[in-house]
């Protein structure tokens, strides 16, 4: 069964409790909370408050994903803030390997994530000090964006160096009809925003996700 992990970006933020609460409910396996300056990405997002709010509001893990540049800075403020999962990009971290240490001392699962112009291949060195990867299948920013069909071909190559010890996430464009694919390609967890609550029925479209 695949991992689901509803993307909050695309969420009624008029009624976040009352969408938060049903993906608690639901059959997704975590939150997927994307966290964004402006800086890093071309958008702005959720900040701790929210993040902390939403905390209290569920049971299952918060996925964070920073989308922010220095992330160092914040590690223990989104530990704090309920963070069960924390993954930072290759690209903002000057001292990945350091950074990676510090989520771990803080008590969290570490992940990393890799824009879609970023080869797996620069993971070699550091891949047996994380839990997860996560594949940016959309240039991140906003949600709604079309998929990237070359995130295929770095699922498999990743799939083969990590072996299958690794979690590997996809973020951005996941549907229906290209899920079953990416979770033959190798990919564990798939991160779903618009599909999910741009459906009629989004606690069953995360159940038949969940069941692939």
């Amino acid at each position: 069964m695949a991992l689901i992990a509803p993307s909050l970006l695309s969420a009624d933020f008029g009624n976040l409790a009352r969408d938060v609460r049903m993906i608690d409910q639901s059959a997704a396996a975590w939150h997927h909370i994307d966290i964004m300056d402006g800086v890093f990405v071309p958008n702005l997002s959720f900040g701790l408050p929210v993040v902390k709010a939403i905390a209290k509001e569920v049971t299952k893990p918060l996925d964070v994903h920073l989308m922010i540049v220095d992330p160092d800075r914040y590690i223990h403020a989104f530990r704090d803030a309920g963070a069960t999962h924390l993954t930072v990009h290759w690209e903002a971290c000057t001292h990945l390997h350091r950074t990676i240490q510090a989520i771990k001392a803080a008590g969290m699962r570490p992940g990393i994530a890799l824009n879609p112009h970023t080869p797996v291949a620069s993971l070699e060195d550091i891949l047996g000090d994380v839990d997860l990867v996560c594949l940016m299948s959309v240039n991140p920013g906003f949600g709604g964006q079309s998929f990237i069909e070359n995130t295929l071909l770095k699922i498999v190559k990743l799939r083969q160096m990590a072996g299958s010890s690794l979690q590997i996430e996809i973020d951005g464009g996941v549907t229906l009809t290209n899920a079953p694919v990416l979770l033959k390609a190798g990919a564990d967890v798939l991160v779903a925003g618009n599909t999910v609550f741009g459906s009629a029925d989004p606690a069953g479209t995360i159940a038949t996700l969940s069941a692939l």
